[in-house]
């Protein structure tokens, strides 16, 4: 199976190297995964998990519509014997490969067939108490991503969302005779199911939002007081991005406890706990920085986001939502789809594709000489500085 790290950076390549018969190149990466697609019927655990990683490390950085379209429904049956037959590290690279393949499809008619399929699967392995942690974690992320790509039919949205609320709500029942709430094995799951519910209500009718709102807004601050980092920071982006579809359905919107929730925020923001970890410290009080000001001054810092020739700007909190999910799932393929696939650049309104042509290609690319001379000095800049900050004669007042 090593050969299928050839392909897990699109963008890589040799320059001013002999040009590449893109034809053949096409040709023989499908007949590697013609191969893969075989191995996921394999006898052996081993083998078909990894098939279905080399899978997933295709379809995360290649454009394959045309080739997944001729085998849709054989990928659907071997994740789905996957699912439901597997144990925990083949179920989750099932359900990852499930995401891929819907997010190659985008969606349509096609995509519907495939979510028919593996839906009532991915329900039943994320309600079962037995089946493990992370199959469950990872079938809730898939089950929200898949429903967020396919879904134009509002009754299996709510009955999804349903299904993910009954699974995080469970997180909200331990709030009640403590003070906090500790994490336990299933904290994980809780995370998974609020961050794909918290997915699709992006997508909900506002009518359906207001409902959802009144329903967790007073419940979710309580989750700020988990032991685990990554349910306070779900929780906060969670409360951030409710407090914003809140405020553009009704202008005047007031929350009751907002000194309350303002100070829990604050802490965060602000947490200098000598018992939890450095990385985690800095990681949360960044995030709660940015919760803070959404919450309180209805602020949102905007990022940019560089793809090719392309820039992106995100400057909401439904759009970083969405944005995070995505790059969670395609990792280093997220900019080689943002360029080229139809249905990610319509989410976040990016228009057709680009197309550009050799010769304009060429033109952006700066050469291996040009960018040694520009690394060079750099580099010179850098010592130059470094060592006028080191030198003990140097006047303090000329820096500052």
């Amino acid at each position: 199976m090593s050969h299928c790290s050839g392909f897990s950076d699109p963008a890589s390549f040799t320059e001013d190297g002999p040009e590449v018969d893109e034809e053949a190149t096409q040709e023989d990466l499908e007949y590697k995964l013609k191969g893969f697609i075989d191995l996921t019927l394999d006898k052996s655990a081993k083998t078909r998990q990894a098939a279905l990683e080399s899978l997933k490390s295709a379809f995360s950085s290649k454009i394959l519509y045309e080739f997944i379209m001729e085998r849709r429904m054989t990928l659907t049956d071997s994740i789905e014997r996957c699912i439901k037959k597997g144990k925990s590290d083949e179920q989750c690279a099932a359900a990852g490969l499930a995401c891929l393949l819907c997010v190659q499809m985008g969606s349509g008619i096609e995509s519907e067939e495939i979510f028919k399929t593996l839906g009532p699967v991915l329900k039943k392995i994320v309600c079962d108490g037995t089946a493990s942690i992370q199959a469950r974690q990872a079938c809730a992320t898939c089950l929200g991503i898949c429903c967020f790509i396919v879904t134009d039919d509002i009754t299996e949205l709510y009955s999804t969302m349903e299904c993910l609320e009954n699974i995080f709500m469970k997180a909200y029942q331990r709030d009640r005779d403590t003070n906090g709430v500790s994490s336990t094995p299933n904290t994980v799951l809780h995370v998974s199911a609020l961050l794909a519910w918290t997915l699709l209500l992006t997508i909900c009718p506002m009518n359906e939002v207001k409902k959802k709102i009144e329903m967790h807004l007073h419940k979710l601050p309580s989750l700020l007081s988990c032991d685990d980092l990554n349910m306070r920071i779900a929780a906060g982006e969670t409360l951030a991005l409710l407090f914003e579809l809140a405020r553009e359905t009704d202008a005047d919107f007031f929350y009751e406890d907002m000194d309350l929730l303002t100070e829990k925020l604050r802490a965060l923001a602000t947490d200098g706990n000598k018992h939890r970890a450095k990385v985690d410290k800095r990681k949360q009080r960044s995030v709660f920085r940015d919760v803070l000001r959404a919450v309180e001054e209805r602020d949102f810092p905007t990022e940019m986001v560089k793809f090719g020739p392309e820039r992106m700007y995100i400057d909401c909190w439904v759009k970083k939502q969405t944005y995070e999910t995505f790059k969670e799932i395609l990792g280093s393929g997220m900019q080689y789809h943002l360029q080229s696939n139809d249905f990610l650049r319509n989410v976040f309104e990016l228009g057709p594709p680009v197309m550009l042509d050799a010769a304009t290609l060429k033109t952006m690319k700066i050469s291996r000489f040009e960018r040694h001379l520009y690394n060079s000095a750099a580099f010179k800049a850098r010592t130059k500085a470094r060592s006028k900050c080191r030198d003990k004669r140097a006047d303090v007042g000329e820096f500052f």
